[in-house]
């Protein structure tokens, strides 16, 4: 058995989800999952289609975004991974997707406001959407400084990569991330849904309010809180 076999089984799982959850069209997408102890990962080949995906084929990367065991080409987003794992040292799993309603607020360049339960139970906050990309960054190693476009908005914002585990990168498409590769999958999940439900919600009601701030502390404190009871 490899002693990468654990993270490649555990990247494919995830992987194979994401056309399952209606989160891709053909291969735009891409799911990683670390090990922390080995500082690799292991991420989804680029452009392969996900009916054609093994575990054996997942790909290799160390955080520096150096290939280290695999035959084929690793995702073309391997670098932004890479930057993210670095970084941010409590994260186990990331997830790329360019789901419709999520990449759509992202192409408007809007932050997705927190009209409901749905969204407070997983965020206190509006979805940060990250600015575009300057020129400078955009010719250089533009999945590189991608990572690094992720980061600063967080910090800009002064949200915290553990609280906050979802992003729009402005122009592009979501990112998000978790303990493992399965939290990062379902966080894109939930990220699509909110995304589909905030866009409704304005076409409804354009004038739609904020969720008040007793509502917000409720529902995420009773799944995150101190005192939290939601579930088994």
């Amino acid at each position: 058995m490899s002693k990468y076999q654990h993270i490649q089984e555990e990247a494919y799982e995830a992987n194979i989800q994401l056309p399952k959850l209606g989160l891709v069209l053909f291969t735009f997408g891409n799911v990683s999952a670390a090990d922390r102890d080995l500082a690799v990962f292991a991420i989804k080949p680029s452009g392969v289609p996900y009916e054609k995906l093994t575990p054996a084929k997942m790909v290799i990367v160390d955080f520096e975004g150096n290939t280290v065991k695999g035959k084929l080409r690793p995702s073309s987003d391997t670098r932004t991974h890479a930057v993210l794992y670095k970084h941010w040292p409590k994260i186990g799993g990331i997830c790329h997707t360019h789901s419709v309603y999520a990449t759509a607020w992202a192409q408007s360049l809007r932050d997705i406001p927190i009209f409901g339960t749905t969204h407070a139970d997983h965020n206190t906050v509006d979805i940060p959407c990250a600015p575009p990309m300057d020129d400078k960054m955009i010719e250089g190693d533009y999945e590189y400084e991608t990572g690094f476009q992720v980061m600063n908005c967080l910090l800009n914002k002064k949200l915290s990569y553990e609280e906050v585990e979802m992003i729009l990168v402005g122009n592009h498409a979501p990112f998000t991330w978790g303990k493992n590769a399965e939290k990062a999958v379902y966080n894109s999940g939930v990220l699509e849904s909110i995304a589909r439900m905030a866009c409704l919600t304005e076409q409804i009601n354009p004038s739609a309010a904020r969720l008040k701030d007793s509502l917000i502390k409720k529902h995420y404190e009773r799944k995150h809180g101190p005192d939290a009871y939601y579930g088994q």
